[in-house]
């Protein structure tokens, strides 16, 4: 499934739902699946019913589990057969809605180093002459701030402190399951899905701050940095080993990469990160920046009023526009 997080219009305000992109058409789970148990169980409250299992958010709903999963396939089953329930639509064209982020505010952030030719770019760049020997021993990773996520279509601001404004092209990852010291065997069994991740870099700042070994700070730390969606695909729709993935600015690519090459793969982060620790439903994972996928390694930098836009194939195109402090 390509998950959904959107916002319809109605006379009281705009609504969020949580639903699904079926062909040219997003199903609005609640609705649907209301109507799904108004023809096979009659009985019920249907309206509430569905309303507590498709609560608007999407950490909720992955919550939900493998119940979930088949309510929502029922959803769409049942948005097929009927435009309405309850007076309430159960799906809508594309151009209908507002489309958000699909996690609209993850429960934990890490964003790793994963792929190999970014960190040779990086360190030829950056003056390193090679890559550090321990990246390729430990996927390190830093957290960020999930109140700064916003999604396709939104505006990123560039801080007042940045000359050298970035993209990173990232492939990003939802975990499904919680669990902890999880084998690799088992690994992939806590993948929800994936989605695409532009993790915005206030890149001089962030030279600054490198020395003094605290992590990015205010190289990552601002509103708007961290552009996620348009979808979350399901893992079982998705393969991570080999996408295609795009940046183009104003129309012109200035990345044309995939999600080969990366010293870690996911299943491999997950193994390394629930050592002593729990990891839970609804973090949200960033596989690093993929070959060639950020301004510093081509030598360009965003300025306000670009319009950039990142793809990976079979998750979709996530835009977004970029204006001044």
């Amino acid at each position: 499934m390509k998950l959904a997080t959107f916002e319809i219009n109605t006379p009281v305000g705009p609504i969020r739902r949580i639903g699904a992109a079926v062909g040219d058409r997003l199903i609005d789970f609640s609705a649907a699946f209301a109507a799904h148990l108004e023809r096979h169980d009659p009985a019920c409250d249907a309206r509430r019913m569905a309303s507590a299992i498709f609560r608007p958010d999407m950490v909720s709903y992955l919550e939900t589990g493998d119940f979930g999963r088949r309510a929502a396939q029922q959803a769409i089953d049942a948005a097929g057969v009927t435009d309405e329930a309850f007076g309430a639509r159960t799906s809508y064209a594309l151009n209908e809605v507002r489309l958000l982020a699909p996690i609209t505010r993850p429960r934990v952030m890490r964003d790793f180093l994963t792929f190999e030719g970014h960190m040779q770019n990086a360190a030829r760049v950056l003056g390193w002459g090679a890559v550090p020997p321990v990246w390729y021993e430990i996927p390190s990773y830093y957290k960020g701030i999930p109140d700064t996520v916003i999604g396709d279509g939104e505006t990123v601001t560039i801080p007042p402190y940045c000359q050298n404004f970035d993209f990173e092209l990232e492939l990003g990852m939802v975990i499904g399951r919680s669990g902890k010291r999880i084998s690799r065997e088992d690994a992939g069994q806590y993948i929800a899905g994936y989605t695409i991740w532009n993790d915005f870099s206030a890149r001089d700042q962030q030279r600054r701050e490198g020395p003094l070994g605290m992590g990015p700070s205010k190289g990552k730390d601002f509103d708007s940095g961290n552009a996620v969606g348009p979808y979350l695909v399901t893992a079982d729709e998705f393969d991570p080993a080999n996408a295609r993935m795009l940046c183009r600015v104003n129309g012109e690519v200035w990345t044309d990469s995939t999600s080969a090459g990366r010293q870690f793969s996911f299943e491999d982060l997950i193994v390394y990160v629930s050592q002593s620790e729990t990891i839970q439903i609804g973090e949200l994972w960033g596989s690093g920046t993929t070959t060639g996928g950020s301004g510093l390694e081509i030598g360009k930098w965003l300025k306000p009023g670009d319009r950039i836009e990142l793809e990976i194939e079979g998750i979709g195109t996530l835009a977004n526009n970029i204006v001044g402090s």
